[in-house]
């Protein structure tokens, strides 16, 4: 009986080494935490070593400020359980060449819990606002062709340019981040999301210069629950029509969200241009405005400072688009404003127990033009479709 509890043992024993999760502590690799050593090479080493393993892996960066530049972590990996622990802060270079910051790209299973980016995106900002020949800048988080990414806990403070990016993606959460870039940084989007089915947005605050959330073409079945905008321009759909083939936006939810001091609230954009885009099966539910311009808008003619603007007929259509119990204060006397297709009207839009005030005691008013559907319970302004 000993000879098989022998054998026994070491299928367990072996079992547990095969699960146990290695670790590279980036600091004890090399890397500096004085926020000006450049530790690009350490943190790649890392990620080759987790990559490269059969066993789940952790990466874990401790506390302090560490100086990285492009971070490329490509798969596909050896294994599909890579976590990402950030107790510490991760500082972008002055460099403001490169097009991403850090990048994942063809990755399952990768998890990063905590941590702060900060990439510092004041000066190029400012060389913008000079009009000078400046670098478009860094998008700060990008994940690529990847799925099963959650994404827990990051703070994003000042990006360059977009703050994270899910393009080509497979089921990813965003989970308790939270957002911050000054309400006139240039194009610093917080989550931006295209060509991804089953993104999960939850319990986040956006606080930054664009859309805290926007949504483009190719995203379906997302969810977007208790995240806090402003300032910023709202959670937009769009801006869409930019190509004339272009693949659809459908079943979208968006619910239990907070708007203070936005340009916009829940918006769906299109340029007046031929596309064979389209929006269908979109919830807005439970949403609260405070001191918001456009709370609710469809805008086919999107066009942002009225330059080059192709001036013709939006080819997106636009149907099924709910909005529930959305409340609040405007700042704009327009409240709620479909400016849709002449050539494809909106359709089937519904609204229900909408009520909306302009600064909070006088009576708002909406704006329709090429659209139909249907209001219930108490809607204020007074519907106009």
């Amino acid at each position: 009986m000993a000879i098989p509890l022998v054998i026994a043992l070491v299928v367990v024993f072996s079992f547990m080494e095969s699960t146990v999760a290695t670790t590279y502590n980036v600091r004890t690799m090399g890397a500096k935490t004085d926020g000006r050593t450049d530790s690009t090479k350490t943190f790649m080493a890392a990620w080759s070593g987790a990559c490269g393993s059969s066993k789940p892996s952790t990466i874990y960066v401790p506390n302090g400020r560490y100086l990285v530049g492009g971070l490329r972590f490509s798969g596909p990996c050896k294994n599909k359980a890579i976590t990402i622990r950030i107790d510490g802060t991760l500082v972008a270079p002055s460099n403001y060449g490169a097009e991403y910051w850090l990048r994942f790209n063809v990755v399952e299973g990768v998890t990063i819990l905590g941590g702060i980016l900060d990439a510092q995106g004041a000066g190029l900002w400012a060389c913008k606002a000079s009009r000078k020949n400046c670098p478009s800048g860094a998008t700060s988080l990008a994940i690529f062709n990847s799925k099963n990414v959650v994404v827990n806990g990051l703070s994003s403070l000042n990006s360059q340019m977009f703050h994270i990016v899910v393009n080509g993606c497979h089921n990813v959460k965003v989970v308790g981040v939270n957002v911050v870039a000054p309400w006139n940084s240039p194009n610093t989007d917080g989550i931006h999301v295209q060509l991804s089915t089953g993104v999960s947005i939850l319990n986040s605050k956006i606080s930054t210069g664009d859309d805290c959330v926007s949504i483009g073409p190719g995203t379906t079945n997302l969810w977007i629950e208790n995240v806090a905008c402003g300032p910023g321009h709202g959670i937009s759909i769009g801006s869409l029509g930019k190509d004339l083939k272009e693949e659809g936006v459908q079943n979208v939810t968006v619910k239990r969200v907070t708007f203070k001091d936005t340009d916009n609230g829940l918006r769906i954009k299109a340029w007046a241009r031929p596309s064979s885009g389209f929006v269908n099966g979109v919830l807005f539910q439970n949403a609260v405005m405070t001191n918001v311009e456009n709370p609710i808008v469809i805008d086919q003619n999107y066009c942002p400072g009225s330059k080059n603007c192709p001036r013709q007929v939006s080819g997106v259509k636009i149907s099924n688009v709910k909005y529930q119990d959305v409340h609040g204060t405007s700042a704009t006397k327009v409240a709620v404003k479909f400016d849709c297709s002449k050539k494809n009207p909106c359709r089937g839009i519904t609204i229900q127990d909408v009520n909306l005030s302009f600064k909070n005691q006088l009576p708002a008013s909406a704006y329709c033009v090429n659209a139909a559907g249907r209001a219930s319970g108490v809607v204020k302004p007074t519907s106009c479709l």
